[in-house]
């Protein structure tokens, strides 16, 4: 998690109050620098706004497909606001970090909820876990891989390392045969027997004790 920041008391009722008063406050903000952003044909979209408790800064958080000139707004902002103006571009994850928002999976998004730093994802670690590479299957909220993907990535790795090559000729307690594919869930393996129509499955102890 984010390492919290330097606590000075408890809050009291105005300290709420004074809360609730900026993140109305940060409302109005929000849609007026919405409208400069459209006025002045900036390519960004505005994410959200908070204002800091005392009120001496206020911070737009946005996306952009390229760098930003965004001088000029921040003039025009600081005339209407009368504050200190803090524009901050962040990624499309960062995004569904502060937005929040459902998974694939029926909760909550996993970075607004108790994900701290982002960890890459790899279309690797999907193919080592079987999943379907359809990139609506495997792609979050924020249209990337899914950060759960990371998740098991270490036991597939830990159990694909223990277990033979899709392929590889290995020896069974019923004969010589051909490994067809892995479960790793389970450990074991199918393989196709010589002289056998159907494969047939095998727990890695199973083929262990062969050797």
């Amino acid at each position: 998690m984010l390492p919290l920041k330097n606590i000075i008391r408890i809050a009291d009722d105005k300290d709420i109050d004074k809360f609730n008063c900026n993140e109305r406050d940060a409302e109005n903000a929000l849609i007026l620098c919405k409208d400069i952003v459209r006025e002045q044909g900036l390519d960004m979209r505005l994410v959200n706004c908070e204002y800091t408790l005392d009120k001496s800064k206020v911070i737009f958080n946005f996306t952009a497909d390229d760098r930003i000139d965004f001088r000029k707004l921040v003039k025009i902002l600081a005339q209407h606001l009368k504050t200190r103006i803090e524009l901050r571009q962040i990624g499309v994850r960062d995004e569904a970090k502060l937005l929040g928002g459902i998974g694939p999976c029926g909760r909550s998004l996993c970075c607004s909820t108790f994900l701290g730093d982002f960890e890459p994802v790899s279309i690797k670690m999907a193919k080592d876990q079987n999943l379907s590479l359809n990139p609506t299957k495997i792609s979050g909220a924020c249209g990337r891989l899914m950060c759960c993907l990371k998740y098991e990535n270490d036991y597939y790795e830990e159990v694909r390392a223990q277990l033979p090559d899709i392929g590889e000729a290995i020896e069974t307690p019923d004969g010589n045969g051909k490994v067809v594919a892995l479960n790793i869930l389970d450990i074991s393996m199918q393989v196709k027997l010589e002289g056998h129509e159907q494969p047939l499955e095998y727990k890695l102890e199973e083929i262990e004790t062969m050797h």
